[in-house]
């Protein structure tokens, strides 16, 4: 009884927040001109065809791993969850292995406080990542972010009704102007990390799917550089050019 009780005021509370704040979603530096390519920690990842210097990157966590084999030296955006920083479950340790002293263009950080940027700064050079520019992006504004681009409203309550940070990645992509958004190392049936051995189980599997479909069904310019997620997904493999 106590926890149906505390449940509905957090939801009365935060669906009144929301619509009080009219929050707008996070913003990237300067609009997307040309693709965008966002690169998720799934095991299994692709380079796009038809790579060139117009594409934009963003990568999620730990996943800056996978485009040094691309020969890319440093994302141009990077999202990354707060306890990151300085959780210390298995795969954050992992993620400040593999992005210890490396650096990004834009980090946005989710979720953490907005009144103590000290210490999350504090928090990045202790593993000495570095970035250009550094914003932190509140619940109410990736709330925003799923609301605005695809239509739909979460008010996160528990993990099955948040997106990952991978595909909230492909709606800040979306929101900013990209084109087209190429994924690749986001499956939301896969488990494991292209990072680590651990094997760990992928959360938000449901409602990331739920936005897959949805972002689909509205002809947003959405695809994959990875042949099993077309297939699985339903998402149009990226050959090179923007033609469904």
């Amino acid at each position: 009884m106590g926890s149906w009780i505390s449940e509905t005021r957090k939801r009365v509370y935060r669906n009144l927040k929301y619509r009080l704040m009219r929050p707008a979603p996070p913003s990237a530096p300067a609009r997307f001109r040309g693709p965008v390519v966002v690169v998720g920690s799934a095991p299994i990842s692709h380079k796009p065809a038809g790579w060139n210097s117009d594409f934009s990157v963003i990568t999620v966590n730990g996943s800056q791993s996978v485009i040094k084999s691309w020969g890319i030296e440093a994302p141009d955006i990077t999202l990354m969850q707060f306890n990151q920083i300085d959780g210390t479950t298995p795969n954050a340790v992992e993620v400040r292995r593999v992005l210890n002293g490396e650096r990004t263009g834009a980090l946005y950080v989710f979720l953490w406080r907005k009144d103590d940027r000290p210490r999350l700064e504090q928090g990045l050079r202790a593993f000495n990542y570095r970035y250009d520019n550094l914003q932190i992006v509140d619940r109410y504004e990736r709330m925003a972010l799923l609301d605005r681009v695809a239509g739909l409203r979460s008010l996160e309550l528990d993990a099955d009704s948040k997106c990952s940070n991978g595909m909230n990645a492909v709606l800040f992509a979306l929101y900013n102007g990209a084109p087209v958004v190429i994924i690749t190392g986001i499956n939301p049936n896969s488990a494991g990390h292209s990072y680590n051995q651990a094997g760990l189980a992928r959360l938000h599997v449901q409602m990331d799917k739920e936005v897959v479909t949805k972002l689909l069904k509205d002809k947003r310019p959405i695809f994959t550089a990875d042949p099993r997620v077309s297939e699985e997904l339903g998402i149009p493999l990226w050959t090179g050019k923007a033609q469904q």
